[in-house]
């Protein structure tokens, strides 16, 4: 049993903890560089104008360019949808933990709860993996078209 919890349960746990939290950063960090580039554009431009400068001009497309390669990297990775994932998947293994550990029901009835435990965790993972592959395939099919 707490080889289980230990090797299978709680290393599952933090996997899907480490991963949500980077998928976090860098959704932030992608949402941070579009607003802020997004913000001195208009800031920038009546500069351009003003001066006439070239400079000015090729600051204000490289931070369009930025905006727009920041936007795709995010959809092409998905870092949003795979942090609330993650998060999820890590929260319903906690759970599951939780109510297995304190002899709650699912698990306060049973002979061998170990046994339902395994076959819950299981599941759960499974439905994550399953899920995962259907988002890559998904992400491929885009790449074809």
């Amino acid at each position: 049993m707490e080889d289980y919890l230990r090797d299978r349960l709680e290393d599952q746990i933090n996997w899907y903890d480490k991963k949500s939290i980077s998928c976090q950063k860098k959704y932030n960090l992608n949402k941070y560089i579009q607003i802020i580039a997004g913000a001195l554009i208009p800031a920038i431009t009546p500069f351009s104008l003003l001066l006439n400068s070239l400079s000015f001009t090729i600051v204000t497309s490289v931070l369009g360019l930025l905006i727009g390669i920041s936007q795709s990297i995010s959809s092409i990775k998905k870092f949003h949808e795979n942090y609330i994932q993650y998060r999820t998947t890590c929260e319903v293994l906690k759970h599951e933990k939780y109510l297995y550990l304190n002899s709650v029901e699912p698990y306060d009835n049973e002979k061998e709860p170990i046994k339902l435990l395994v076959s819950r965790v299981e599941s759960i993972i499974s439905n994550e993996n399953i899920n995962w592959q259907t988002m890559r395939q998904d992400i491929k099919e885009e790449e074809k078209c």
